[in-house]
């Protein structure tokens, strides 16, 4: 089992991964937000240690930015505040859980295996919205049970709005979510995909799938289950 470390201070992230070691794990670590926020989307790990006071990102910012990709990943925020604000922020952030420093080290392993026990519960590989599918494990969509031909940020941007039917997303949203802010924000490349999209999943005469809302972004509608 593989845990990122995302901390910057070298005696707590030397303590940790000699822990974590002798237990089993096997660790990666990170010194500042960016780099954390990378390695959690780029490597296979099953758990991340993340700091909230963090150079560049703070441990907030990443843990939005995470969640927006990889929903799924458990994370323990590590925080050397104890106000009440701090926790409930950490959690409504998105944290599975959190610890305040100083903390005991048999404290923490019995949080790791209770996220990672969690972690381990079946999900669903689809998603379904009406007559639309889309598989998770091979990247396949079908309309009606017609299958559609879907590029690979194609399929991110429908699992995204898939991923939050009726809610209007603004266009600098599903630009972090789907890009992650590889563009700038007065890029068109939003506009472009969902015209692709509509494209190959509305059907002529009904309405779009998604819907453009004047100055907010886009909405998806999910379509009707066929009879």
């Amino acid at each position: 089992m593989r845990v990122l470390i995302v901390e910057d201070e070298p005696g707590i992230v030397r303590m940790l991964e000699r822990g974590l070691s002798a237990q089993g794990y096997s660790c990666l670590s990170a010194e500042d937000g960016e780099t954390g926020l990378r390695m959690a989307l780029e490597e296979d790990v099953d758990v991340v240690l993340l700091d909230i006071m963090l150079p560049g990102l703070d441990g907030r910012e990443v843990l939005r930015r995470l969640r927006l990709r990889r929903p799924g990943l458990p994370v323990l925020m590590l925080t050397a505040r104890d106000e009440v604000e701090t926790k409930v922020g950490s959690l409504d952030a998105g944290a599975d859980d959190y610890l305040t420093k100083p903390f005991a080290f048999e404290e923490l392993l019995a949080r790791i295996r209770a996220l990672v026990r969690r972690a381990d519960q079946p999900e669903s590989t689809a998603l379904r919205a009406g007559d639309l599918k889309l598989d998770l494990l091979s990247r396949r969509v079908w309309r009606a049970g017609r299958q559609v031909e879907l590029s690979s940020r194609e399929f991110a941007l429908l699992e995204y709005l898939m991923r939050h039917p009726r809610q209007v997303l603004s266009r600098q949203q599903i630009l972090s979510a789907v890009w992650d802010y590889a563009f700038d924000p007065g890029s068109n490349v939003v506009d472009v995909y969902v015209r692709y999209l509509r494209r190959k999943l509305d059907r002529p005469g009904e309405p779009s799938l998604i819907t453009t809302v004047r100055g907010a972004g886009y909405r998806f509608d999910p379509p009707r289950e066929e009879a």
